[in-house]
């Protein structure tokens, strides 16, 4: 069979394994290495740096929300960051494999006060009130039409802004990574999953037009490629929430250092 050359100009209709039905072993294991592959690539870097504006301000609890949390290493860095900052928080983890529940349980020291929920994001409570929402590698899983939808939720619900953290589709990425997964023997979903991932994933002229799809105006939204294979799409409306609004599980962290 002849050597077939992606096509990067647009997004591909491929299916990812983690997303099929699998064992709890596998998913778990999955995630772990998921872990592995922010760590080693820096992943965690941009969403840490939008977020400590919001933690740095003082004013006052926030409640972050964090739609397709997977096992969650996303949060328990962000609540490792409130800590320094001394900044009451509220973390939620919201995803619809029950799965990601169960391991982010699993993975989260018994002292965490971070929420896991079962279920999809388009079905919070009105009423429940949110300051931030954020997502890593969540969506590129999404078709066109449900992005659209995605980014004008988290612009209805978010009192202070959003993130999008995703990949960049580019011939680099998709090459370098199954390079690296091989090397360094992650799991076999991995392996597959990350090439799959950067190939639906976005150029900056998609993320453009879902915004202009969704009423956003372009100009309200920063939209910046990260090394290495990242691009992040934020939206920043204040940096200090109404008040109040004590969030149920939110706690001053002590011993902040400033």
């Amino acid at each position: 069979m002849p050597f077939e050359i992606p096509d990067f100009a647009h997004r591909a209709a491929l299916t990812e394994w983690m997303d099929e039905p699998c064992s709890y072993e596998d998913y778990r294991a999955c995630l772990r290495d998921l872990e592995r592959v922010n760590r080693t690539l820096f992943a965690y870097r941009p969403t840490l740096a939008w977020i400590d504006r919001f933690l740095r301000s003082g004013g006052g609890a926030l409640h972050v929300v964090d739609v397709g949390c997977g096992g969650g290493d996303m949060l328990r860095r962000i609540e490792a960051r409130s800590r320094a900052f001394g900044a009451a928080v509220r973390l939620t983890g919201i995803d619809l494999n029950p799965y990601a529940a169960r391991a982010a349980r699993e993975f989260t020291p018994p002292a965490s006060s971070i929420e896991w929920i079962t279920g999809d994001c388009f079905a919070l409570p009105a009423s429940e009130p949110v300051d931030l929402v954020v997502s890593s590698l969540f969506t590129h899983h999404l078709g066109d039409e449900e992005i659209v939808r995605f980014l004008a939720w988290m612009e209805e619900r978010s009192r202070l802004g959003w993130f999008i953290n995703d990949l960049r589709r580019q011939p680099f990425s998709y090459y370098g990574f199954a390079a690296l997964a091989t090397l360094l023997r992650w799991h076999r979903f991995v392996r597959h999953d990350g090439p799959a991932s950067i190939r639906r994933s976005f150029s900056r002229a998609d993320w453009l037009r879902y915004a202009e799809a969704s009423g956003l105006p372009a100009r309200d939204l920063q939209i910046e490629e990260k090394l290495p294979g990242r691009l992040c799409v934020g939206r920043v409306k204040l940096l200090t929430a109404p008040q109040p609004h004590p969030p149920a599980n939110a706690r001053v962290n002590p011993g902040a250092n400033r």
